[in-house]
């Protein structure tokens, strides 16, 4: 029934509804502006420069295909010249919530995660008016450059990485040989996990793969209930990435956050100097870090409970999974056939995740972008490579790559639908809409909170970290300066850096809880989890570090009063 009344609302929306165009301003300079692929087109000043500027975006975006154009206009009066970079959002007013609200809804209802990402995703292309599913839909976002990388990636580099190292036994091997040296129980495990969830902090999909990958087997010989392993690995990925940030998000965020005639964010260098400076008020990142561990260490003060029945579960049955969930890469549990006569060695898993975290690491140290799709591919290559010289046949070792493959393939395709998703939603102007309802009730004190509250809808909506970003702070960062100056407050900059922080960690915790993020997604298949236990253990605990650092958010912008 909701889909029937979806669907029909859906195709009502993409017939009867028109969009909502908003322009956004931001001041550049001539050589960001030179530099941009946009249009650059002159105007002449006039007593107002909005109208002109909405007029010239508005004219080149109903030329334009999507839902999103811009420009650069280049503002002359007399002798001096001025850059905007103009962008029209469209947005369907609350129609545009209605895919999230429809694969919400049936996440919740069916707890089957590509049932519900596909009802969204036909919800959200029908209310663009896009009847032809997989031409005008389903081809065009899965064949980006990004999906496609994906894909690679976790079907056939990691589904063949585990298929390996489960018929070689390798994973198994290293479970043991951590159990010997480092694991005596359930709780060292854990700690185990949570150490290399710090270690690994390149953060997002990167430390969720290789952690669950490498924990897994350990914590499943210790009766660590798959919920426990998934809340930790989620944990320890994206906000070890915003506190230990020599990765790639101070480079992409600092691009976000120009404000005109605010000295300490000018330019490149100020701005990454500033999210630094900022990092010590990512308290969402912290709290969670340290509920993480208290977690492992079985002293976690609010974990609700749906987790406390998964240790209880775990504990004294062995069951790693609720009875009747359904794990994301369940067929790969099973696959244990290691060849007779054939011995597996830890060297076997540890020299091939050697391989993958030098070279994920060491591109990014000398070229700022970490090459996963090499590291894996290295790794894979190698896992391969010392299986046959230890004695695996060809027919052996494609057998173990075949099974590896199968059971990666039906988490790849609901990574794919969460991406098919998300960009819908982008393009229905979900988060655009969002802001503009909550943008005109925020109070200085209240800021941050509203701003977080603002910033972990529209992530928990779109599944998207980076994306959420995107959206708010080209909004929020100014919202805050101009806040901040009218309020007379007494450390401004220091109250600019508490709503950046309050945005940093809301897009964090949202993506996390969020059903249909990719990363959530990739949590629960690489420690084998039920998705949606997954996303329901995790809320009370992560929910109790947000409200904690909303609480200091809020005394900390109260101090610059």
């Amino acid at each position: 029934m909701l889909m029937i009344v979806a669907v029909c609302t859906s195709i009502w929306v993409g017939r009867n509804v028109e969009p909502t165009a908003v322009v956004d301003l931001v001041a550049i300079d001539q050589a960001a502006a030179e530099n941009s692929d946009d249009e650059i087109v002159p105007v002449n000043a006039v007593d107002d420069v909005d109208q002109p500027v909405g007029d010239l975006v508005l004219a080149a975006a109903e030329e334009s295909v999507g839902s999103e154009s811009s420009v650069i206009i280049q503002w002359i009066s007399g002798e001096q010249t001025k850059y905007f970079h103009a962008t029209l959002s469209r947005h369907f007013g609350v129609w545009s919530l209605l895919p999230a609200f429809v694969a919400l809804a049936l996440c919740w209802m069916t707890r089957e995660p590509l049932v519900s990402l596909a009802g969204g995703a036909l919800c959200g292309a029908l209310s663009l008016g896009q009847y032809d599913l997989t031409e005008d839909v389903l081809v065009p976002i899965i064949g980006t450059p990004q999906a496609s990388g994906i894909l690679i990636l976790y079907l056939w580099l990691l589904g063949g990485l585990l298929g390996v190292w489960s018929r070689t036994g390798a994973a198994e091997a290293f479970a043991r040989w951590a159990a010997r040296h480092f694991v005596r129980g359930p709780r060292s495990a854990k700690v185990v996990a949570w150490a290399l969830g710090i270690l690994f902090f390149q953060g997002g999909t990167i430390s969720t793969v290789l952690v669950g990958t490498a924990v897994r087997p350990l914590a499943d010989a210790n009766r660590v209930s798959h919920e426990e392993l998934s809340y930790i690995v989620d944990s320890t990925a994206s906000p070890v990435a915003s506190l230990i940030a020599f990765n790639a998000w101070p480079g992409y965020i600092q691009s976000l956050l120009l404000v005109p005639g605010v000295a300490y964010l000018a330019t490149e260098s100020a701005r990454i100097q500033f999210f630094f400076q900022a990092i010590p008020l990512s308290f969402y990142s912290i709290f969670a870090i340290i509920g993480t561990f208290l977690v492992a260490i079985d002293r976690g003060p609010f974990i609700g409970s749906r987790f406390r029945a998964a240790v209880e579960r775990s504990r004294q049955t062995g069951q790693l999974n609720r009875p009747g969930s359904m794990p994301m890469n369940a067929s790969i549990d099973h696959v244990t056939a290691v060849p007779e006569g054939y011995r597996p060695h830890v060297a076997e898993f540890l020299l091939p995740l050697a391989i993958l975290i030098s070279i994920a690491v060491g591109t990014f140290v000398v070229s700022g972008k970490p090459e996963v799709r090499w590291a894996f591919g290295a790794a894979l290559l190698s896992a391969c490579g010392i299986a046959l010289f230890r004695g695996l046949t060809i027919a052996q070792l494609m057998q173990g790559i075949s099974d590896g493959l199968k059971g990666a393939t039906y988490g790849s395709v609901v990574l794919m639908m969460a991406i098919v998703m998300g960009t819908l939603t982008s393009q229905l102007g979900g988060g655009r809409y969002l802001v503009d309802l909550l943008g005109n009730s925020l109070e200085p004190m209240a800021m941050p909170a509203v701003l977080f509250a603002l910033t972990v809808a529209i992530a928990f909506s779109t599944g998207t970290s980076w994306g959420t970003y995107a959206v708010v702070y080209p909004l929020a960062m100014p919202l805050a300066v101009s806040v901040s100056a009218e309020a007379d407050l007494s450390s401004p900059t220091l109250y600019v850096m508490v709503c950046f922080a309050s945005v940093l960690n809301a897009s964090t915790f949202g993506d996390q809880c969020s059903p249909i993020s990719d990363t959530t997604v990739l949590t629960a298949m690489t420690t084998g989890a039920d998705l949606m236990d997954h996303v329901l253990t995790q809320l009370v605990p992560a929910g109790f570090a947000a409200g904690l650092a909303v609480i200091a958010w809020t005394a900390v912008a109260g101090y610059c009063h």
